[in-house]
């Protein structure tokens, strides 16, 4: 196989929907993928220095506690987990928006977001009625078995 034939399965490849293609022959073997893989990231709480502070100045410090309360609620509630590995997608269809965000009331068993395995669809359901405080995936990413989804309080 030379390289401009090499070039056009790329090139075919790349318009196709297929995720995955390989060619083998007797002299050589050729593996083309579009599936990602980034490895979770556990989120690092920054470090929170404690400095008392004197009288006069208890007014500011009273609402930069405040401004950071406001900032930690969207860190609560009930985390979703994943109960498998794939595929997470946040929409029904690229075209569409997305199933749920940040600040959405949602019902109990509501469709979440969908995790692709194995060429199957899985809807992922509220366990419970609130609002969602967090989304802790983005479209597309590849999720591990117990990884956190979506946060509901």
């Amino acid at each position: 196989m030379n390289i401009s034939e090499v070039k056009d399965l790329m090139a075919q490849f790349d318009q196709s929907s297929l995720r995955e293609f390989s060619f083998k022959t007797a002299e050589s073997e050729l593996s083309f993928s579009k599936n990602e893989y980034t490895a979770p990231v556990a989120p690092v709480a920054p470090a929170v220095e404690t400095v008392s502070a004197p009288a006069a100045t208890a007014a500011s410090t009273d609402s930069e506690e405040a401004t950071a309360a406001d900032t930690d609620i969207f860190a609560e509630g009930e985390e979703v987990t994943s109960p498998l590995v794939g595929v997470a997608y946040l929409a029904p269809a690229p075209d569409k928006p997305a199933f749920v965000s940040v600040g959405d009331s949602v019902k109990k068993g509501q469709t979440l977001l969908i995790i692709e395995a194995m060429k199957v669809m899985n809807e992922i359901p509220a366990p419970k009625d609130g609002i969602v405080t967090d989304v802790m995936v983005d479209n597309e990413d590849v999720v591990e078995f117990g990884q956190g989804l979506v946060r509901i309080k």
